[in-house]
């Protein structure tokens, strides 16, 4: 039956916001179900009305049949550790359960067994640790609608009881336990709260320690100036701390500091030298006569070594290997490292045996996908690690590093209707760019069934010092599997995984470098027969939500349309109203707006700026409270774009960040960007 419902009118109450306006269109649409001829059945264009959280603008209304057709792709549900207790085999884990909106936290006390909830409500909870002498307690962090606020909270076991143990007006990080005297240490940065109407952090880093069982019992360890300041692990006689002080992508530093004085010095690079680069402490050597370390100075890549602390030499590890070591862990007894290393967009397990002078090891039954860097237990030989590929999300296995055992401790969540071991593994391609540099990125293809030239979504990563890696899909998956699209994600220049030198091709003055990247992706696309260059559409979030605008406004003629997800839309205002913890960071990124020569630089090169070469539609996507890129960003562009006669899809969530964390929102966006599909490179 063709639906007699008064169009209109369903359209208008769709875009509401409010309970009255969902009442509103509830009635209508039931009545319009009762009509004659509708044997009181749902009509076939019924509506999902945003939720009371988000402001939709300039998106059609979305019919319920929509989300019938794209349900079985939008509850994939992984796991992912959290962390060990500290005397028995079993683990904490983060999980999104069946209708929850969000993560939540819980334990799992055998392989395979079943999930015990521990932590719930509307904000995710994603970290925790553990009491360290006998598990009593775990100490989280949440914060709220996005903001990046967090708090730290003593979960008591098995009572259930949450308790806040930090001050509102700061924002706060667990850094290490203090195992001897009970108490842990952490971070916090004062909050300003009158900056731009919101919440805006100052430029310092103040070190506490805190009696969990006493939130009033507080230390002072010592303030650290300007940004980027990260506390490590601590000694074995807990009188040393390791600290990671973070400069850029290309330079970081490692000092040690005494816990009881508050007195630091740097050990890498050594203090008076020239020597610059990646220097990052991973955990004091079991014997304490050094530093496990991750360091980029001997080459390209980023590669583990020692540090000897009477020497003040630095033996390589993995020196041998031509690619980024992306995490390490090494076992309690000293008697295993283990690091993940990325192998173009890969991540690999490799093992090393200290005794042997670190003479690689093999381990069999490790699976197949990418895998994360492994966590070990303090008593036992076990190794935590997640593993996910193109055929699932995360799930949970271990490493008996005595026998050599692999066991897995958790499955993957996937609608019964939905084989997700036919989704096709992604594949590398490679093109030259406008400079005769190789770039690549991953393609992942439609199934056969669809036939002729493919349209085509690229979708460019965020960071920028981010890297497109194999591994699940999720909610992308339908627009191969069912619409028949295929997904380019490419490491443009600026990417990790390729070599520092490769980092920096975008920096300061060379920012538009890495959009010319995307030109020479478009010719490659042209080349290719399975592909058609008239259909492209464009998206990516954070600095990719950048690059979308920016290929939006350089290449208007070649792609169908752009979708940028909370991204920078003009560097001088993003730079003067990002949280000021951030701010030094990405001014060596970007460049620093307060120089006039830098400050029209990035002003010219500024999608805003060029916002009247937009012509193909867009779609933007902003939660309200994201402290990286204000949502100032996403309103500007929308404006501007408008003004200029382009047509432009908005949506806002009031209780998000950066990016939408929550299933209903974030379904809701996948909703409308099927929608915006159908407009752009599906008709």
């Amino acid at each position: 039956m063709k639906s007699v419902c008064p169009a209109p009118a369903v359209h208008f109450l769709a875009r509401r916001r409010g309970a009255f306006a969902a009442l509103c269109l509830s009635v209508l649409l039931a009545a319009c179900a009762v009509l004659p001829g509708g044997s009181g059945s749902p009509v076939a264009d019924s509506v999902i009305a945003p939720n009371s959280n988000l402001l939709a603008q300039g998106i059609p209304p979305v019919p319920t049949s929509l989300a019938a057709q794209v349900d079985k792709y939008t509850d994939f549900r992984g796991h992912s550790f959290v962390t060990w207790h500290p005397t028995k085999a079993e683990m904490i884990v983060a999980h999104r359960a069946p209708g929850s909106s969000v993560n939540h936290l819980f334990r799992l006390t055998r392989p395979m067994g079943p999930l015990e909830a521990l932590t719930q409500g509307p904000e995710p909870v994603s970290s925790a640790h553990y009491e360290p002498k006998e598990g009593r307690f775990l100490i989280y962090a949440r914060s709220t609608g996005g903001n990046e606020v967090s708090q730290l909270y003593r979960l008591d076991l098995p009572a259930r009881q949450s308790t806040l143990l930090t001050n509102p007006d700061e924002r706060h990080a667990f850094e290490t336990w203090f195992g001897k005297s009970g108490r842990f240490l952490f971070s916090s940065v004062p909050l300003d709260r009158t900056a731009r109407g919101g919440t805006r952090t100052t430029i310092s880093t103040v070190l506490r320690t805190m009696d969990p069982m006493d939130p009033s019992n507080v230390k002072t360890v010592a303030e650290l100036p300007g940004t980027g300041w990260n506390a490590g692990t601590l000694s074995k006689d807990e009188k040393t701390l390791t600290i990671n002080r973070y400069i850029s992508a290309n330079e970081s530093q490692v000092w040690l500091m005494d816990v009881e004085s508050g007195q630091r010095r740097q050990v890498l690079p050594e203090p008076g030298s020239n020597i610059r680069g990646v220097h990052a402490a991973t955990r004091f050597l079991p014997d304490g006569s050094g530093l496990l370390v991750a360091t980029d100075r001997f080459g390209e890549f980023r590669e583990l070594a020692t540090l000897d602390f009477k020497s003040g030499q630095l033996q390589r590890i993995t020196g041998h290997i031509p690619w980024d070591v992306a995490g390490a862990g090494m076992s309690y007894d000293g008697k295993l490292l283990a690091a993940s290393v990325n192998v173009d967009g890969k991540d690999e397990p490799r093992f090393f045996d200290p005794a042997r002078n670190w003479a690689e090891r093999t381990f069999k039954g490790v699976p197949e996908g990418s895998v994360g860097s492994m966590r070990f237990h303090k008593k036992q030989p076990l190794a935590a690690f997640g593993v996910n590929s193109a055929k699932g999300p995360g799930q949970i296995f271990t490493l008996d590093a005595s026998s050599g055992k692999v066991t897995q401790w958790t499955k993957a969540h996937s609608h019964p209707d939905l084989d997700v071991a036919s989704f096709s593994e992604q594949q590398i391609i490679r093109w030259k760019s406008f400079d005769g540099r190789t770039v690549s990125g991953l393609i992942s293809r439609p199934p056969a069934k669809f036939t002729g030239k493919r349209p085509v979504l690229i979708n460019i990563h965020g960071g920028p010092e981010a890297q497109a890696k194999v591994g699940f899909l999720a909610r992308s998956q339908y627009y191969m599997q069912e619409l028949g699209i295929t997904l380019i994600q490419p490491n443009v220049r600026g990417s990790t995984g390729y070599g520092k030198t490769f980092v920096a091709l975008d920096n300061g003055r060379l920012r538009e470098d890495s959009v010319k990247d995307i030109g020479s992706l478009l010719d490659w696309i042209a080349q290719q027969p399975d592909l058609d260059a008239s259909r492209v559409l464009v998206t990516g979030g954070s600095y990719g939500g950048y690059m979308s605008l920016a290929v939006a406004t350089h290449y208007p003629d070649r792609i169908a349309g752009n979708i940028d997800v909370v991204g920078i839309s003009h560097f001088v205002t993003f730079l003067e109203t990002t949280e000021s913890y951030r701010r030094d960071l990405r001014r060596v990124e970007y460049g620093d707006e307060r120089d006039p020569a830098m400050r029209e630089f990035l002003h010219n090169i500024s999608p805003l700026t060029n916002a009247h070469k937009i012509r193909k539609p867009m779609f933007v996507v902003q939660g309200r409270n994201d402290p990286r890129v204000p949502w100032t960003e996403a309103e500007q562009i929308v404006a501007k774009a408008r003004a200029n006669g382009t047509p432009v899809w908005y949506l806002r969530a009031e209780n998000e960040g950066h990016g939408f964390a929550r299933k209903e929102n974030a379904d809701f966006q996948f909703y409308a960007t099927i929608l915006f599909m159908r407009e752009t490179i599906l008709k």
